[in-house]
């Protein structure tokens, strides 16, 4: 894989930090600016809203633009949302920066998908989007317990300031690394923005869309309330937190790797083994989890499968998304992110029932269901391999 594809995952590994790391810094947050706990949790549904809308957007506005001065413009907005966080005492300026935030991630992703895919040959694209989202499945392994340690430390503000940091390297290696023209310049040549737009009509695109989604709503609905399974399901201590994100984040990285070499020609044994084994796991993991060794076990496995599926899904979004150069990425970005909005809606709601702590594992195991009830009649498609982005 080309090294730009790399300096790119650096980048994604700093925003996806950026992304989950409120999980451990709420309270602290709210104490700091004097709201409720649930007021600073609205900060997390910004950021997901924030990258629903603004993926498509911000993706059609830098559609013109050359590839590396887009990703250039949304690392530096990013980095600067961060620094204004930190400094602020004001809960709706806090608010509005993470807003911004996820308006220059969902952009930067967008676009870095895209840019991604046209690094490779055009058989390469799981292999490619693998690469890219190892920064992801890494912040979630590194990124998100050293800032949690690093907000128990030093205040939830270094953690911000940490993050706005991250993105200088980045920003040096985008620039040193993306070719000057990039992936954007076939705008100019390519097909107007209307036309792809009307992608979105597809049936075969929509019906990946929805699959990623759901599968990612799955994979949200669990690891968003793992905290309270571990020390009330489990009772492990707090510090036994940080082990189990970290046995996910593993998990993932192991799942989108081993996914990247195979979801280009095979995407169809990958969704028809890995789909029903995820479908029993959550479950187990409901039943197991007041068993410490089975409970960390399952999170790995869990964190593996769930990625090497979601993966492979949103790699089908980009092959038949493949009309539309310029708003793939934006595609992708948009079914990943609607996936994580509503999978911990819908968790929560399981909470208050007779299931407690485990709702939000048989929530997951009921969205995972969903997708595969849904995919079943249309395995076809989603088996079509690399050949179905030249269909219609």
């Amino acid at each position: 894989m080309p090294l730009p594809l790399y300096l790119l995952a650096v980048a994604v590994f700093a925003m996806g930090t950026s992304e989950f790391m409120l999980a451990g810094l709420l309270p602290d947050i709210a104490s700091d600016l004097d709201v409720t706990v649930g007021t600073a949790g609205t900060l997390t549904s910004a950021f997901a809203i924030g990258m629903i809308v603004g993926a498509p957007l911000v993706a059609a506005l830098a559609r013109s633009r050359p590839g590396r001065s887009s990703l250039l413009a949304f690392v530096l907005v990013f980095s600067a949302a961060h620094v204004v966080g930190a400094a602020t005492s004001r809960f709706p300026v806090l608010f509005a920066s993470r807003v911004v935030a996820a308006l220059a991630y969902a952009g930067f992703l967008a676009v870095a998908l895209t840019t991604a895919t046209r690094l490779v040959p055009p058989d390469k694209k799981g292999r490619a989007l693998a690469v890219l989202l190892s920064g992801t499945t890494v912040a979630t392994v590194a990124g998100v317990p050293g800032g949690s340690v690093l907000g128990a430390l030093l205040g939830w503000r270094a953690t911000f300031w940490a993050v706005a940091a991250l993105c200088l390297p980045a920003a040096i290696g985008i620039v040193r690394g993306i070719p000057a023209r990039g992936v954007q310049e076939a705008a100019a040549g390519g097909p107007a923005l209307r036309s792809e737009l009307a992608q979105l009509k597809r049936p075969r695109l929509l019906l990946v869309m929805l699959l990623g989604a759901t599968v990612n709503a799955a994979t949200f609905a669990g690891f968003t309330f793992l905290a309270p399974v571990v020390t009330d399901t489990a009772g492990l201590g707090e510090l036994w937190i940080p082990v189990a994100l970290v046995l996910f984040g593993a998990g993932s990285f192991a799942g989108v790797t081993a996914a990247g070499r195979l979801s280009d020609r095979h995407p169809g044994p990958v969704i028809a083994v890995g789909g029903p084994l995820l479908l029993i796991g959550w479950p187990a993991l409901a039943v197991l989890a007041d068993r410490p060794v089975a409970l960390l076990a399952l999170v790995f496995v869990q964190g593996a499968l769930s990625f090497a599926l979601g993966s492979t899904l949103i790699t089908r979004v980009l092959y038949e998304a493949a009309a539309a150069p310029t708003m793939a990425g934006s595609y992708a970005t948009a079914a990943l992110n609607a996936g994580a909005a509503v999978g911990p809606l819908i968790a929560a709601t399981t909470l208050g029932t007779a299931a407690g702590t485990s709702g939000p594992l048989w929530a997951s195991g009921l969205l995972v269901l969903v997708a595969l009830l849904v995919a079943f009649p249309s395995r076809g498609v989603i088996a079509a391999g690399r050949s179905s982005e030249v269909l219609r």
